[in-house]
């Protein structure tokens, strides 16, 4: 264990067993909404470990580091930055499976941009975006979107 992650934890008891001396009803309370809320979001968990497990099982690197390496250039961003637009999965999964992707060779810009459209760019999302902002600004915020994390992308493989 990581002396952060040993810190984060001993400061979390040392909130938990203040809480207690102070007010065990609300502790508990909060215990309780604290087990509820695990519960609502294992499942989600579950799911990052099975993807991230299929992920890394069924692509090996040297494919990961073909089509969204560092020699792919531009086609590798823009493949990539195409798929994050058109995924709908929560971000929450996102960066496990982009951590997998970092590990297995996948350039810095491509994961920038992987996970940048994945959180700008609704393309499954679109009709409902027709339908509250209209056709012109749910497109124009979707295409300017996409540009802005191909940009983002592209300082990301610069500065890093």
């Amino acid at each position: 264990m990581s002396p952060v992650v040993a810190l984060i934890n001993v400061l979390a008891v040392g909130c938990l067993v203040f809480a207690l001396f102070k007010d065990r009803k609300k502790a508990r309370q909060s215990l309780l909404a604290a087990a509820k809320s695990f519960l609502r979001i294992l499942p989600l968990v579950l799911m990052i470990i099975v993807i991230v497990g299929l992920f890394s099982a069924f692509i090996p690197p040297s494919q990961i580091m073909k089509f969204i390496g560092d020699q792919a250039g531009w086609s590798g961003i823009l493949a990539i930055a195409a798929l994050g637009a058109v995924l709908h999965i929560p971000a929450l999964i996102s960066y496990p499976l982009a951590a997998s992707l970092l590990q297995s060779g996948a350039a810095i810009a491509s994961v920038a941009a992987f996970i940048t459209t994945l959180t700008m760019v609704g393309v499954v999302t679109l009709p409902l975006e027709i339908k509250e902002l209209g056709l012109r600004l749910a497109v124009l915020r979707n295409g300017l979107s996409f540009i802005i994390a191909v940009f983002i992308a592209l300082i990301m493989g610069i500065v890093l």
